[in-house]
């Protein structure tokens, strides 16, 4: 059975992909699992407490996540002027004299048209009330600044519907008609020490990629400011 709800956004969405450098943002056009989930963990923090997310997080993490990207995503592409620390000693009479320097970095903000769908495989109705109740109260997805609003009411399916697209594995076969994204997920192992930003351990191995292709998703335009993707039939 599956958990099938929406969100639309509230501001430009940006989620640079793992390879990514600090002075070359380019950003996915969905959310990745792991971001999904970890708006998850967040949700549960803030609401149930810290006691009550980690108890709630082997759910989270091994939940099985599909995906439908809104109907049109437009990209920004700029460069922006940005602040970076400084790694070798700075001449006092300089400018930019300080712990920083000035650099620029190439920068993408996508634009949602129309929401984008989520999916949740859960094995009973009664079994993601919680899951409900989180998902309600998340207010971004990607990096923080990308405001959400959810959509509802969420519904469940016995059967996931054909414009869906399971993010948490990586296909074996799909159509050409479509735009490559690799998505990171939480590995099985993946502990909530892990993943608490307040404690040392580090997340390493158990940070998974997955190569997905978004189905009759494809470019249609495109200039030196901007990259229109659509949903094509």
């Amino acid at each position: 059975m599956w958990l099938i709800t929406e969100f639309e956004a509230a501001t430009l969405f940006s989620l640079k992909q793992s390879s990514a450098t600090s002075s070359g943002g380019k950003t996915l056009l969905v959310p990745t699992p792991f971001a999904i989930k970890m708006a998850l963990l967040d949700a549960a923090c803030r609401t149930r407490g810290v006691n009550a997310a980690e108890a709630l997080w082997e759910q989270i993490r091994d939940l099985n996540v599909a995906l439908k990207p809104a109907a049109r995503v437009v990209v920004s592409n700029l460069f922006q002027k940005m602040l970076r620390p400084r790694r070798g000693e700075s001449n006092l009479n300089a400018t930019d004299a300080g712990p920083f320097q000035k650099t620029i970095g190439y920068r993408e903000y996508a634009q949602w048209v129309e929401p984008l769908g989520l999916a949740f495989e859960v094995s009973e109705q009664r079994a993601s009330e919680w899951l409900v109740e989180l998902l309600m109260t998340v207010n971004y997805l990607g990096k923080r600044g990308g405001f959400v609003q959810w959509r509802p009411p969420a519904h469940w399916e016995e059967t996931l519907p054909t414009e869906f697209v399971i993010a948490t594995m990586t296909q074996s076969a799909f159509s050409i008609n479509g735009t490559l994204q690799i998505l990171d997920d939480a590995g099985p192992r993946l502990s909530f020490d892990q993943v608490n930003i307040y404690r040392d351990a580090r997340i390493g191995k158990d940070r998974l990629l997955h190569q997905i292709v978004l189905p009759n998703f494809r470019l249609t335009r495109s200039s030196k400011s901007f990259s229109l993707y659509e949903r094509v039939e």
